[in-house]
């Protein structure tokens, strides 16, 4: 008699952008909800560093480059910029894994995640296809000791948890 026991893998994906000037007209969109009062993020793509930290951690599972490849390509080639996509391919690359669970940490002075973290992780959950109990969503200020703790840009920290389908 066999055992079947799952097997679990663990991706991590960082990412990180500065703020444009303040007189940007770029919008704010952090884990595909849009922040306003604050300057959009410095990048080629709308610069959801939520969105790029697991696309990140998928690439960690899969081997395979989303944002210095397909993104990077989607974004250069068709124009597209919006990081939902870039998701929408990361997990395609996922062939006999499922996503289990996603924790990140956000690191910011600003803004101010109280109000949107459940928002963010509706979205979140809802691009991963999983439920929203399993999408874990933690910010700090940083206390001023990085940049991003100083206000100049956002980072993001994320583990995916996927388990192996037969």
């Amino acid at each position: 008699m066999q055992n079947h026991h799952p097997i679990f893998r663990t991706g991590i994906g960082q990412d990180s952008h500065r703020f444009l000037p303040e007189d940007s007209s770029k919008p704010c969109i952090i884990g595909g909800v849009i922040f306003d009062n604050v300057p959009g993020l410095s990048s080629e793509s709308d610069g959801d560093v939520v969105y790029h930290a697991i696309c990140n951690a998928i690439t960690s599972l899969t081997g395979v480059r989303i944002l210095g490849g397909i993104a990077r390509d989607l974004c250069r080639k068709d124009g597209i910029t919006d990081s939902e996509v870039y998701l929408k391919h990361a997990l395609k690359t996922l062939k006999r894994q499922k996503i289990v669970h996603a924790a990140l940490t956000i690191e910011g002075k600003r803004p101010r995640f109280e109000d949107k973290i459940d928002a963010m992780r509706k979205k979140i959950a809802h691009a991963l296809e999983i439920h929203l109990e399993q999408v874990g969503i933690t910010a700090t200020s940083g206390e001023g000791l990085t940049d991003f703790g100083c206000g100049d840009g956002l980072q993001c920290i994320c583990i995916i948890t996927a388990a192996e389908t037969q």
